[in-house]
C-alpha cells in the first residue's frame, strides 16, 4: 500500500509498486499519453463554458448580480456602450469638433445602432460620443480597439483622446487577462526550470517535473471542461490564471519530495524499481495528506457568497488531485523507464554514503536542540511583531487603481468626470416592476447625490421597466456608497415594486458584503479541515494543534509584510476585497504543507529512534527539499506579479512571502523547536506520546551532529 511502515526493511507492496513496476510503468506512461491526447482538444475548450462571463465572478443573490443577469431581457442588453472622449485643456476648437464628427461618421462601421450625436461639456473643453457596439464576445473586443485606434489617430495639437465605459472596461479587461496568462505561465516555467536545473545540476532532470505539472494543467482543464459540459460546474476565465500558478507550484513542490526521496533509495538499493517502490511508499502519505488538505481546503470555497471565490474552489481542487495523480503515477514510471542517469552527473549508486548527516540541515538542528525554547519564542515574537504591520489595512480597490498603470478606459473615466457628471459612465441602475415605474423614479430622483434621471426603459418581454440615474459625484466615492444605500432603502419601501438596484458602485458595496460573509464562514471551516487532516495523519492532538497556529501567525505575518510594502513600496492605496480569504487559504493549506512533508518524515524517525533524534533526522532529511520546494512555489506565486491587475499582484506578493516566511523560519526552527521543547507530549493521545524514548537509539544524523 502507499501507506506503508517505514520501519520495516521491505519494500512495499500494491499500489506503491504498480508505477515502478518492470511491465506496469510501461503502462502508466501509455495510459498518460492517452490522457494527454485526449485531455489537449478538451481543454482547449474550456473557457467555451463560461456560460454567465457578466455574473460568475459576482456575489451570489446579490442585487447587482441579479440586475446585470436581466441586463439582456431590455432593448440595449446586448450593447455594450463605448463612450470616446476628447478632452482640450485649453478649449475645443473648430478642427477638434471636425475630428470628432469624422471619426463620428466612422465609427458607423463598428456600432449595433446609430452613433450618439457630440455632446460638449459644460466648460468647453471636452467633447464625448457614444458608440454602441455589441456584447459578443467575439467581436467587442476587436470593434472596441478598431474604435479606441479610430479616435487616437491624427488628433489635433492639444488633444486627448480615449475610449471608455463598458466597451472600453471589457477591452483593457480582456488585454489584461490575455497579458495575465501569458506572462504568467511563461515566467512560472522559467522560473521553476531556473530553480530545479540549479537544484540538481541536471541537464534532464529540470525537465521531468515541468512536464508533468504541464500534464497534470491539461488533464486539470479537461476534467473541468467535461463537469461544465455535463454537470453544470461553473466556469470562469478570470480564475485561470491563478489555477495555473497552483497546478504548477503544488506540482512541482510533489515531485521534489519524490525525487528527495528516490535518491536516497537509490543509495541503498541496487535495483531501481525496488528503489522508486520504496520510495513511493515512504513518500506517498505525506504527498496524498497534502493533496488532501489543500483540495479540501479550496473546496470549502463552495459555501462562499462571491462568486470568484466560489468557482476558484472546485477549479483549484481538481488541479491539485490532477497534479497529485500526475507526480506519483506518471513521474515514477518516466523515472525508472530512463534511469539512473537522469541525475547526472550526481548520479547516485547503492552504497554511496548518506549526505543527511553532514547536511547544512543537521548543522542548524544541532544548534536548535541545545535552546529550544528560547529559539521558538524568539521566533513567535519575531512573527507576532512582523504581523503589526498589518495595523491599519485598507481593503477595497477603486476603480483607478485596480490596474498597474493606466489603463486607457481609466484614464477616460478620469476625462469624464473632469469634464461632466461624475457618474457619466456608469449610472446606477434600477429595475423593477412596470406598475411601480412613476414611484420608482420618484424615489430615485430624491436621494442626495443623483443629478440626473434618464428615460424608463421597458423589458422586451414588458415584465421589468428600467430606471438609470446618473450621479454627481464618482461611481467608487463614499458618497456614490451612501446614494446606492439611500436609493436601495428608498426603492425597497416601494409596495410590489419588487425593486433591486445595480450598476458599479452596487456591485462594489455587494463585494465587501460577500467577501465579509465568506471571511467569516469559510475561514474557520478551513482551519478545522486542516486540523482534521493533521489529526488524522500525525494520530496526534497536541501536534496539529501547534501546527496550525504557527501557520495561522505566519499567515499574519505575511499580512503584515505585504501590507507595508503594498503601501510604501508599490504604493496601493488598499489592497483587494479578496486578498485576505483567499491569501489566507493559500498559506494555511499550502503552508501545511511543507509541516506535513517535515512532521509526517519527524514521526517516521521517531518510531525508529526515539523523539529528539526523530526531530533532529527529520529536519536533516527533509530540509533540503522543503527549501527547494518553499523556493519554487514562492517564485510561482510571484510569477503573478507579472500580471497587470493589482489584485493578482496583491495575491502572488502576499502568498510569496508566506511562503518563505513557512520555508525559513517556521518550518526550519519554530516547528522543530517547539516538537523538542514539548517533547513525547508533541504526539499526545497517539502511540508515539507513550513508545517514544526520551533519548532512544540516537539516529546517523544526531551522532554525526554532536561528534
Amino acid at each position: 500500500m502507499f501507506f506503508s511502515n517505514e520501519s520495516s526493511t521491505e519494500s512495499p507492496t500494491g499500489l506503491a509498486r504498480l508505477p515502478a513496476g518492470k511491465i506496469a510503468k510501461w503502462l502508466f506512461l501509455g495510459i498518460w499519453i492517452l490522457l494527454i491526447a485526449a485531455a489537449i482538444p478538451l481543454a482547449g475548450k474550456l473557457s467555451g463554458q463560461e456560460k454567465n462571463p457578466v455574473t460568475v465572478e459576482l456575489p451570489r443573490g446579490a442585487q447587482s448580480t441579479d440586475v446585470a443577469g436581466v441586463a439582456d431581457r431590455f432593448p440595449d442588453g446586448n450593447i455594450s456602450p463605448g463612450i470616446v472622449v476628447y478632452v482640450n485643456s485649453s478649449g475645443i476648437t473648430g478642427a477638434d469638433r471636425a475630428k470628432a464628427q469624422a471619426d463620428r461618421s466612422a465609427f458607423a462601421k463598428y456600432a449595433v445602432k446609430p452613433v450618439g450625436p457630440i455632446l460638449s461639456s459644460a466648460d468647453g473643453k471636452a467633447l464625448q460620443v457614444i458608440v454602441a457596439l455589441s456584447t459578443n464576445t467575439k467581436t467587442l473586443t476587436t470593434d472596441a480597439r478598431q474604435v479606441r485606434a479610430q479616435a487616437q489617430q491624427a488628433l489635433p495639437a492639444g488633444v486627448a483622446a480615449q475610449l471608455t465605459g463598458p466597451a472600453g472596461n471589457a477591452l483593457d479587461a480582456y488585454d489584461a487577462q490575455q497579458q495575465s496568462t501569458k506572462a504568467v505561465l511563461l515566467v512560472t516555467i522559467l522560473v521553476i526550470a531556473v530553480i530545479l536545473f540549479f537544484t540538481y545540476r541536471s541537464p534532464v532532470l529540470w525537465l521531468l517535473p515541468l512536464l508533468n505539472a504541464g500534464a497534470a494543467l491539461a488533464v486539470s482543464e479537461a476534467v473541468s471542461y467535461l463537469l461544465a459540459r455535463f454537470f453544470g460546474m461553473p466556469v470562469d476565465s478570470g480564475t485561470a490564471v491563478v489555477v495555473t500558478v497552483l497546478v504548477f507550484g503544488v506540482s512541482t513542490d510533489y515531485a521534489l519530495l519524490l525525487l528527495a526521496r528516490y535518491r536516497e533509495e537509490l543509495r541503498r538499493c541496487q535495483d531501481r524499481h525496488a528503489a522508486m517502490a520504496m520510495a513511493l511508499g515512504r513518500a506517498a502519505p505525506a504527498i496524498i495528506a497534502s493533496s488532501v488538505t489543500v483540495s479540501v481546503s479550496l473546496l470549502c470555497l463552495l459555501t462562499a457568497s462571491m462568486g470568484f471565490n466560489y468557482v476558484l474552489g472546485p477549479a483549484g481542487a481538481i488541479g491539485v488531485l490532477c497534479g497529485l495523480a500526475a507526480m506519483i503515477t506518471l513521474l515514477p514510471a518516466l523515472l525508472v523507464i530512463l534511469g539512473r542517469w537522469v541525475f547526472w552527473p550526481r548520479i547516485p549508486r547503492a552504497g554511496d554514503p548518506d549526505p543527511m548527516a553532514q547536511s547544512r540541515w543537521a548543522r542548524i538542528g544541532s544548534q536548535i536542540v541545545r535552546r529550544p525554547r528560547t529559539i521558538w519564542v524568539t521566533s513567535a515574537v519575531v512573527l507576532g511583531a512582523l504581523a503589526f504591520g498589518a495595523l491599519g489595512l485598507k481593503t477595497g480597490l477603486d476603480n483607478a487603481h485596480s490596474f498597474v498603470g493606466h489603463p486607457g478606459s481609466i484614464v477616460g473615466e478620469q476625462m469624464l468626470a473632469d469634464h461632466y457628471h461624475a457618474g457619466q459612465s456608469d449610472p446606477i441602475r434600477v429595475v423593477a416592476a412596470p406598475a411601480a415605474a412613476g414611484q420608482v423614479v420618484s424615489a430615485v430622483r430624491g436621494v442626495p447625490g443623483v443629478a440626473q434621471v434618464l428615460p424608463v426603459e421597458h423589458s422586451t418581454d414588458g415584465q421589468l421597466i428600467r430606471v438609470d440615474a446618473v450621479l454627481g459625484v464618482p461611481t467608487d466615492s463614499q458618497a456614490a456608497t451612501a446614494a446606492v444605500n439611500q436609493a436601495r432603502t428608498a426603492v425597497g419601501a416601494i409596495p410590489g415594486a419588487g425593486a433591486q438596484v445595480g450598476g458599479t458602485t452596487a456591485k462594489n458595496i455587494d463585494k465587501a458584503l460577500a467577501q465579509a460573509h465568506d471571511r467569516r464562514t469559510v475561514i474557520p471551516l478551513v482551519v478545522v479541515v486542516v486540523l482534521a487532516v493533521l489529526i488524522v495523519l500525525l494520530g496526534a492532538l497536541v501536534g496539529p494543534l501547534l501546527l496550525i497556529l504557527t501557520v495561522l501567525l505566519s499567515y499574519f505575518a505575511a499580512l503584515g509584510i505585504s501590507w507595508l510594502l503594498f503601501a510604501h513600496v508599490f504604493h496601493y492605496g488598499a489592497v483587494d476585497v479578496q486578498l485576505m480569504l483567499t491569501g489566507l487559504i493559500f498559506l494555511v493549506a499550502l503552508g501545511v504543507d511543507y509541516n506535513i512533508f517535515l512532521v509526517s518524515r519527524i514521526r517516521q524517525e521517531v518510531a525508529r529512534f526515539g523523539h529528539r533524534s526523530g526531530v533532529l533526522g527529520g529536519l536533516a532529511a527533509t530540509g533540503g527539499v522543503i527549501t527547494s520546494a518553499g523556493a519554487v512555489l514562492a517564485a510561482t506565486f510571484a510569477a503573478l506579479g507579472t500580471a497587470p491587475q493589482v489584485a493578482f499582484v496583491e495575491i502572488g506578493t502576499l502568498v510569496a512571502v508566506g511562503v518563505l516566511i513557512d520555508t525559513f523560519l517556521v518550518r526550519s526552527v519554530l516547528v522543530p523547536a517547539l516538537a523538542l521543547d514539548v517533547g513525547r507530549a508533541f504526539w499526545w493521545p497517539g502511540r508515539l506520546a507513550r513508545n517514544a524514548t526520551a533519548g532512544g537509539i540516537s539516529s546517523p544524523t544526531e551522532r554525526v551532529s554532536h561528534g
